[in-house]
């Protein structure tokens, strides 16, 4: 046994290492002090911030950990680690610390205070599984990495058994995720037996030999897709997401919404990338093998995401229900990238992401913080809030406003990007058909600003208080919207550096 080769990977996976110390540590603080649990979310926002810290310190570290020789030279792992990993962990990180200064506030989780220790190791080992998701070169780790993700998170969906549902919701969940990951599994067997490994890069080499069944390799790939596609709420895979979205707690909703969508677009990338990559050619764009019509494929599900998204939330009441199809949208948006198959593409998606993570977020935490004031989450009972809570009303209206992509907010950068990269490679088309479905959801998110602005309320709609720590929070969250909306180069920049993914 190489103790030394051990001891190099051990000391690339600190991320990794800080999540799982601290989801003990969690529990044990949990067991000793049973009576008290103030001291829980100290611990965690700790323990995310520790991991945080190695990930910016390696994010310019290119290698695999648990490497292994294949034939004589090349050396390939069961993790990658590289800057386009440590982008996606940074993202997940940013989210999960807002997800636990949102649980401060929760109304929701206040009432399920007594397993508060539960819920952040459950969150931390969501964590961990998204954080060997983004990285994770080989199927089977991949495979493992999205069951630690998915158990945790069916857990959480009904965490708070408060109404019924919340256990309807994780109910669907599990049975959508069963499902989706039994696909997944199966698909990935399939790899296996054409090529006899389960690693990216040796499956990508193998893929060349004239002996592979084409036909085998386009039914495999197809069933990873189906298992990744669930996570990232790609229609026609979609199904589960309106319903967990509007029956688990906003705090989950929330995080389940960018940190679990983003690992998911991650492993996506990566998937098609360095399984099926030839070569990369001076303009940026990816040269396929060829052997899956990835293209095509991405273009009809990316049509058909973002349309159906912003149709069905044209129709919803619930507004927790409407980010769900509007999240649904997003990833059409965001498919629309990796359609063009390039680093350009790739760069905009990462830009993408790292705007909408504060704007979903953003759009979360006021409705939760509404909810936890009236007790409702329907967009009628938003009548006049605008003018009883004004520092909210104003904050969400810049969040919609951003989501729906209009400048000077950074949503609009987003959008911007995505579509230079479109036009770019003479997609025009793709490019109309997702200006037509920006223009969709201006009606359903525009909906939420007349209710809150110009509606009558049916009733004296009472004005109530802000606390600072809200205030400060919401302000963070809208900072990035704001300034990234006018000066936006530090962002753009960021994303550039991390399109590279190691061994490419």
């Amino acid at each position: 046994m190489d103790f030394t080769k051990i001891y190099n990977s051990v000391s690339i996976i600190l991320p990794e290492i800080a999540i799982a110390a601290f989801l003990v540590i969690i529990l044990l603080v949990d067991l000793i002090w049973a009576k008290n649990k103030k001291a829980i979310p100290f611990v965690a926002l700790a323990g995310t911030f520790v991991s945080l810290y190695f990930v910016l310190v390696q994010i310019d570290f290119n290698g695999f950990a648990f490497s292994k020789m294949v034939g004589s030279a090349e050396n390939y792992g069961l993790v990658a680690i590289d800057a386009f990993g440590s982008f996606f962990k940074v993202l997940i990180l940013v989210a999960t610390i807002s997800v636990i200064l949102f649980s401060y506030s929760s109304d929701e989780i206040k009432k399920s205070v007594d397993r508060l220790g539960e819920y952040y190791v459950l969150i931390f080992g969501m964590v961990l599984g998204m954080f060997l998701m983004v990285s994770a070169s080989d199927l089977i780790l991949i495979y493992l990495s999205l069951e630690l993700l998915s158990l945790s998170s069916y857990v959480l969906a009904g965490f708070t058994k408060l109404r019924d549902r919340n256990s309807e919701a994780a109910l669907k969940y599990f049975i959508y995720g069963a499902i989706s990951s039994g696909l997944m599994l199966f698909g990935i067997s399939l790899f296996y037996g054409l090529t006899g490994s389960t690693n990216l890069y040796v499956i990508n080499s193998l893929l060349q030999a004239p002996q592979i069944n084409a036909l085998t390799l386009i039914v495999a790939t197809i069933l990873v897709f189906v298992g990744i596609g669930y996570k990232i709420s790609a229609a026609p895979f979609h199904f589960w997401t309106p319903d967990v979205y509007e029956g688990a707690p906003i705090t989950i909703t929330a995080f389940l919404s960018v940190a679990s969508k983003a690992a998911g677009f991650a492993l996506l990338i990566r998937f098609v990338k360095t399984t099926f990559l030839d070569s990369i050619n001076p303009s940026g764009h990816w040269q396929m093998n060829g052997l899956f019509p990835w293209k095509e494929l991405l273009a009809v599900i990316s049509i058909l995401t973002m349309t159906l998204g912003n149709f069905s939330a044209l129709w919803q009441n619930n507004l927790k229900r409407m980010l769900a199809y509007s999240s649904i949208a997003h990833a059409g948006y965001l498919l629309l990238g990796l359609v063009v198959l390039s680093n350009q593409g790739l760069t905009a998606i990462l830009i993408y992401l790292a705007i909408y993570a504060f704007m979903n977020l953003g759009a979360f935490f006021i409705v939760m913080l509404i909810a936890n004031k009236i007790g409702s989450e329907d967009i009628e009972d938003y009548r006049g809030l605008g003018y009883s809570t004004p520092f909210l009303g104003v904050a969400l209206g810049m969040f919609l406003i951003s989501l729906i992509g209009l400048p000077p907010s950074a949503g609009f950068i987003g959008k911007l990007y995505l579509f230079i990269a479109l036009i770019d490679s003479n997609m025009i088309t793709l490019a109309v058909i997702a200006i037509l479905n920006t223009v969709i959801s201006l009606f359903y998110y525009i909906r939420v600003l007349k209710e809150m602005f110009l509606a009558k309320p049916s009733t004296k709609v009472e004005p109530f208080r802000v606390s600072v720590f809200n205030i400060i929070v919401v302000t963070i969250l809208l900072a990035p919207i704001v300034i990234f909306g006018v000066y936006f180069t530090p962002v753009v920049d960021f994303a550039k550096n991390c399109v590279t993914i190691f061994g490419l």
